[in-house]
């Protein structure tokens, strides 16, 4: 299902490392931090289901 797509915007990411700290980021980031923002998707719909919601909110973010 689209697992190897990227979930965040790779410029802005880039911006915000080399405002952040004067660094460059590989090419590899992008993908490890989508899979890292995957798996917290994935926690807080089941928060939200096990809440009997269908709306993933804040708060399921633990």
């Amino acid at each position: 299902m689209g697992d190897d797509k990227v979930l965040v915007v790779v410029s802005k990411l880039k911006n915000y490392v080399r405002e952040k700290s004067g660094m460059n980021t590989s090419g590899n980031v992008a993908p490890k931090l989508s899979e890292k923002v995957r798996e917290l998707c994935d926690q807080a719909i089941e928060v939200a289901k096990a809440d009997g919601r269908k709306t993933v909110m804040d708060r399921d973010f633990q």
